[in-house]
């Protein structure tokens, strides 16, 4: 066989192991996508529950109750006029529902969902509580979102609290207007409250803790990060409001002191981009026992 015929072979065979590594390199491509694709449609389409316990000397021991927290909802809707998410928190009969800002988007411009939603959860629970996050205060129809949220029982703690008796347990619920946007007052949500009775504060951003020295809860519940919305293996979440890239405080548990606990919620709904990815969308059961 002539070296000119070798050549030609060899030339061959190397056009057709390229052809075949572009082809390998675009069934792995195409792979990656729909793996990323079916992931992220998982995690913004399909909510979880996440439990968390605290315990406390504060009030009885062997007693307790029980929150259900559903955050930035972003004016989203899980199955059928959110049947999935309305059966979901009927399954749990918490003893107290509270909503922790951005139920709309600031571009929303029907309620409707809204209204539905929290109407069926009055139905279920007589404890359903609010407190506003910034696309409520940057959306124009402001207003009539609060009103249409009174009328039909929902509570909002605007820069004020509130007292229950929970069984043999008495706390205080406390809420303050979104923090983000300036619209806080902690001294008028705080005042003449019993700092004897175990002590939950509703605050939208956790960013509280930033801007606030000693206060004087036990438990904040927050949201407005969304957990990240999109996060990246073995870094957490990548960027949130207010904090920027690889914010501190994310998602979860944290101590801010002596058996003082903020609790970041990741939310159910989206914000800018109507996507999560490693972050799947979520409500929040929370346990509170007596030590």
């Amino acid at each position: 066989m002539s070296k000119q015929i070798i050549q030609q072979e060899e030339k061959t065979a190397k056009v057709k192991n390229r052809k075949k590594r572009k082809r390998l390199a675009l069934i792995i491509g195409a792979l990656c996508i729909l793996l990323f694709s079916t992931k992220a449609f998982m995690d913004t389409n399909i909510f979880k529950v996440n439990r968390v316990h605290f315990q406390t000397n504060k009030i009885p021991a062997g007693s307790g109750f029980t929150i259900v927290q559903l955050s930035d909802v972003h004016n989203k809707v899980f199955g059928d006029n959110n049947e999935k998410l309305l059966d979901t928190v009927e399954g749990i009969d918490a003893d107290i529902i509270v909503l922790t800002g951005d139920l709309v988007d600031r571009r929303t411009t029907s309620f409707d969902y809204v209204f539905s939603l929290v109407e069926r959860l009055t139905a279920l629970n007589q404890h359903v509580y609010f407190v506003s996050g910034n696309h409520e205060w940057d959306n124009p129809n402001r207003k009539s979102l609060l009103e249409g949220l009174e009328k039909r029982n929902v509570k909002l703690l605007n820069n004020q609290h509130t007292e229950l008796a929970i069984g043999n347990t008495t706390l205080n619920l406390a809420g303050v207007d979104d923090a983000s946007t300036n619209h806080e007052n902690l001294d008028s949500a705080f005042e003449n409250l019993d700092q004897e009775n175990y002590t939950v504060l509703l605050s939208h951003t956790p960013s509280m803790l930033d801007k606030h020295n000693d206060i004087p809860a036990d438990l904040i519940l927050s949201g407005h990060t969304h957990g990240g919305q999109v996060r990246i293996p073995f870094i957490g979440a990548l960027v949130a409001p207010d904090q920027g890239f690889f914010p501190k405080l994310e998602k979860g548990i944290y101590e801010f002191g002596t058996n003082q606990f903020l609790y970041i919620d990741s939310g159910l709904g989206t914000s800018v981009a109507p996507i999560r990815f490693l972050n799947q969308s979520q409500l929040s059961v929370i346990k509170i026992t007596g030590e």
